[in-house]
């Protein structure tokens, strides 16, 4: 038995995403007057999806519009005087002045009037709903989840150690458990940053155009990392003591010894040693259940 060099693989979990989605949230507080939407639903850009009671700040529009209007009416003749000789520069400039005030006040009402009305900034489906009509809604909080329905990646934490020989545009083999489709993705986003808590990196693959995924669907990733230094010995050359595994070696004289060993993956029909054994070491096939240590060997040539 000797050590081999193999390049390291590794099976990732991840998950299908939209590329396109969105938390939809108010800017103002009101009772949800209408949500005509449902989860599922295929919705395009500038639908309507939640409409806010917003009597206040309608309110609030009007009276700005109406001191508005006083002061446009105020300042044509107040010009129309000074035409005259019955008025004054300063008197005029500061109805402009009022004016201007009065113009910002309407727009700042109309853009809060707005807020109160939410509608898709995409054309997507309807994936979650916070709220439903009747519900207080409060600025900031979330009412609807709209995802894209056209591209999807999936998102993938990588170790550290497979992370380092990935960059974008390249591709890795990935399985939708849920329907065994199989396809070839690629890197679109690797994030410069490692997760430290879980030592590992976010990387987002594209999936390619016209396949068949969902959002939320379970996916495996293969990667390849640097290669290995590893001890592999036959799966037969196995077996199981109590919660622990074992391999007889040969020993001096020709005698077994018992050695504790910890395995890794399985590559065929042989498995990776991580533990308990060392190159060069001779291994036991097939061991018997009577076998114990110290016994005579005979050693095939």
């Amino acid at each position: 038995m000797r050590a081999e060099t193999i390049a390291a693989t590794a099976t990732l979990t991840g998950t299908v995403r939209p590329v396109q989605r969105a938390q939809l949230a108010t800017k103002v507080m009101g009772t949800i007057e209408e949500m005509p939407v449902v989860l599922g639903q295929i919705v395009r850009a500038g639908d309507l999806l939640v409409k806010i009671s917003a009597g206040e700040i309608s309110a609030r529009v009007a009276q700005a519009q109406s001191q508005l209007n006083v002061a446009r009416r105020d300042l044509a003749r107040e010009r129309d005087l000074l035409g005259k000789g019955a008025s004054t520069a300063d008197l005029v400039r500061g109805l402009e002045d009022r004016v201007a005030l009065t113009e910002a006040q309407v727009r700042e009402a109309e853009v809060m009037l707005g807020y109160a009305t939410l509608r898709a900034p995409f054309a997507g489906v309807i994936a979650r709903k916070h709220s439903q009509a009747g519900d207080l809604a409060a600025p900031g909080q979330p009412l609807l989840e709209l995802e894209g329905g056209d591209a999807f990646q999936i998102e993938v934490p990588v170790p550290d150690s497979f992370a380092a020989p990935l960059s974008p545009g390249a591709s890795l083999q990935v399985e939708i458990p849920a329907t065994s489709r199989a396809f070839a993705a690629t890197v679109a986003e690797l994030s410069p940053a490692a997760d430290p808590n879980a030592r590992s990196v976010l990387a987002k693959l594209a999936v390619p155009a016209g396949t068949s995924v969902r959002s939320g669907q379970f996916a495996r990733v293969q990667v390849s990392g640097p290669s290995l230094r590893v001890v592999l010995v036959p799966a037969a050359a196995v077996s199981p003591l109590g919660q622990m595994e074992r391999v007889f070696v040969v020993g001096d004289q020709n005698r077994a010894v018992l050695r504790l060993v910890k395995s890794g993956a399985r590559r065929g029909d042989r498995l990776e040693i991580s533990s308990g054994l060392a190159d060069g070491d001779r291994v036991v096939l097939d061991p018997p259940a009577t076998l114990r240590e110290g016994q005579s060997l005979e050693v095939q040539p």
